[in-house]
């Protein structure tokens, strides 16, 4: 029998795969458990729409990524903060609070766990600081933290 799994199934596939099971396996378990359709005509041609449908809206998530990755790296954020005479922070520059100050300053809204560098700032000086905004699109932020 040839379903179209819904869901990871673990040991049979992933999520859209068509697949051979067992007409048990499939009727008792993998249908009547809403892991699985039938494979029919039918079925198939609306998994094909959805792939479609995902490719499209994979590209263009993708291209928005890619605008605000150019958008940002224009961006040069500057925090005045107080520091000791060494030049270390009384306190530290959280990727919360880089996330906090573009969506003030320029309304971009950036995840805070999106930071891949996700240490936080806390010396005096200058730093690009990366954020993954998409799958393979990463952006940097120029960070400068000034003695107030």
């Amino acid at each position: 029998m040839k379903v179209i799994l819904l869901t990871d199934v673990k040991k049979v596939g992933k999520k859209g795969e068509v697949k051979e099971v067992a007409d048990g396996y499939g009727r008792n378990y993998l249908i009547k458990n809403g892991l699985a359709v039938m494979a029919s005509q039918h079925s198939l041609e609306i998994l094909q729409q959805q792939k479609d449908q995902e490719a499209l809206d994979y590209t263009l998530n993708r291209q928005n990524a890619q605008a605000l990755k150019e958008k940002i790296e224009k961006i040069r954020l500057t925090f005045p903060v107080k520091a000791g005479k060494d030049g270390r922070l009384f306190g530290s520059i959280s990727p919360a609070k880089l996330a906090d100050a573009l969506q003030q300053q320029y309304g971009i809204e950036v995840d805070r766990r999106k930071f891949v560098d996700n240490d936080n700032l806390s010396h005096l000086g200058h730093y690009d600081v990366r954020a993954e905004l998409f799958k393979d699109v990463i952006a940097t932020i120029s960070v400068d933290l000034v003695e107030q």
